[in-house]
This record gives C-alpha cells, structure tokens and sequence, in this order.
C-alpha cells in the first residue's frame, strides 16, 4: 500500500477540511485500498509557516494552502485574489479561476517545485472587532490580524489599521490576548474556530474573497506512476467540485448560526457605507498594478467579464 501525508491548516468540520477527507475517501475507493491519503489537519503536521517548504522538500504529499501564500513564495500575481472588492460574486471568482488567469497561475507554480491541481473555495471574507466596522474612520488605529499578503497590509493601512500578519492557528489567541483587536475572515471560518468568543462585532463586508489551492511536489508527481497520477487527478477533480459545492452551503449555514448567537453582534453596511469602503480601498488595486504589471490586471479584468 502507498501512503500519502496530506498537511493542511483549519479544522476538519470546515469545508476545505471535509473536501480533503473525501478526497482521501475517493482515493481509497478508486485504487481499491492500494493508496492511501493521511491527512493532517489543523497545523497537527505543518503550520502556515512551514507547509509550503515542507511540501518542496518532500517530507509532505498533499498542501492546501491559501492563494495569500503564493505572493510570499514570489508570484505576487496570486494576489489578485486578494484585491479587495475584486469579485461581486462566486460565479466571477470562477470565471477567474477557471480561464485563462486562474490557469496560468497554477503553471507558474511549477517554477518553485509545486503542480497545482486545483482550487477550493471557502467564501467572501467579513470584517470583525469589538465594535461595527462599517465606515473607514471605523479602522483608525485598530490592529489587525491578516493573512501574510502585501495586497491585505495595504489593504488594512488604506482604512487607517495597522496589519498584523498571523498564522491561521495564531490567530484566535492573538485575539484572546488583545494581541490584536480584529480580523477578517468567512463565516464558515469564524464559526468553526468561534471566534464569536473574542470578538463581539461582525461586519459582513464581503470585501474579499478567500480560496485555497491544492498543491502536490513535481517531482513527486511526474515520479508516480501514469495510472496512479491519473487516479489522484480524478480524485482530485471530484473532491473539488463537491467540496466548492458544499463551501457554499456551509457558508450559508454559519452565517445563518453566527446571526443566531446571543455573543455576536452582526451588522450589515449601508450601500453608502460599502461605497465609502470601496473608495478607500481603490488605491490598493493601483499599487498591486504597479507591481505585477498591467497585464495581469488586463487578464482578470477581462476574465471578469466574459
């Protein structure tokens, strides 16, 4: 039997964590017991910090990290997905991910060791703190928790807050502590690592979106034979497609549960108000322009609208 180490960071009752067990399912079901995919959830193997050399080096089979991650390996164009209100809605994002954009940013990836073998969803990321965050005079000197991205830390300074950049797993202590004072996340997320305990005010901005990619190492890729390679390929592609299925309905049951609470305040923003955000955030799309270049932001641009 061949056993595969699959390293991912969050909880396994979230939807990326239930798409990857049943990617290991699938995977045991199509080879009939011959393969085996061990999965390691919630930084149990390898943390944000480490997965991605871990995975370079071999010592792990299986990463999903988030499309933040890959700006820090030196392809900042993955933080196109980063851009705040860049997607109006699930559909754009798939648009995005399944032209031209999306796909070559999966064969840049080979340039560092890694094959992309598809994306995973979570959802739209919402804003959090203490207090309602729903205007930019809202962020003036909170500190808040990011994903290590330059698209977010500018994102945080253009709304006066200064980014903290934490692993996944830091994040909830951090808060805890007062560490920091906010942070931003989906539903599906915050409900999972409850975060509704050390934070009482939840502003669905929808100003992000936030995906993962499932990665492997080349080299351990092109090594496997051609029928196992085209086993875990097809594993991959269903598990995909029924975990993105089910993102968007955990997505809505959580906000649903999170709406329910009796320790959370959740606020929604006037069209004024998301108007006002939008504005203070548009010079983040021009510095991200400058960096990767314009034909990038051509490429999603038209991808958006095709």
């Amino acid at each position: 039997m061949r056993v595969l180490r699959l390293s991912h960071v969050v909880a396994p009752n979230t939807p990326k964590g239930q798409a990857l067990e049943h990617f290991a399912q699938l995977v045991e079901r199509y080879s009939q017991g011959r393969i085996r995919v061990q999965i390691y959830p919630q930084s149990t193997l390898y943390g944000d910090a480490d997965e991605v050399q871990a995975l370079q080096f071999g010592a792990v089979h299986f990463i999903a990290p988030s499309l933040s991650k890959f700006g820090r390996m030196g392809l900042p164009e993955f933080e196109l997905f980063d851009l705040p209100y860049a997607f109006d809605s699930l559909e754009q994002v798939r648009r995005v991910m399944d032209g031209v954009p999306g796909q070559l940013l999966l064969e840049r990836l080979q340039r560092n060791g890694v094959h992309g073998l598809g994306y995973l969803h979570n959802g739209f990321k919402h804003m959090s703190a203490q207090h309602a965050l729903l205007t930019p005079n809202d962020y003036l000197g909170l500190r808040m928790r990011i994903q290590p991205s330059r698209v977010l830390a500018d994102q945080m300074q253009a709304l006066g807050a200064s980014p903290v950049a934490l692993s996944f797993g830091e994040t909830y202590p951090a808060l805890q502590r007062k560490v920091v004072d906010g942070t931003e996340n989906t539903a599906s997320n915050f409900w999972t690592q409850k975060l509704q305990r050390v934070q009482s005010d939840l502003s669905l901005t929808g100003h992000g979106y936030l995906g993962y990619a499932v990665v492997t190492q080349q080299r351990f890729w092109e090594n496997l034979p051609n029928n196992e390679r085209a086993l875990l390929d097809q594993a991959m592609r269903d598990a995909l497609q029924w975990g993105n299925t089910l993102a968007l309905e955990h997505e809505r049951s959580s906000l649903q549960a999170l709406r329910g609470t009796t320790a959370l305040r959740v606020h929604t923003p006037g069209a004024a108000q998301t108007q006002a955000l939008r504005r203070a955030l548009l010079p983040v799309r021009q510095q991200l322009a400058q960096r990767i270049g314009s034909v990038w932001m051509d490429l999603l641009t038209e991808a958006l609208h095709s």
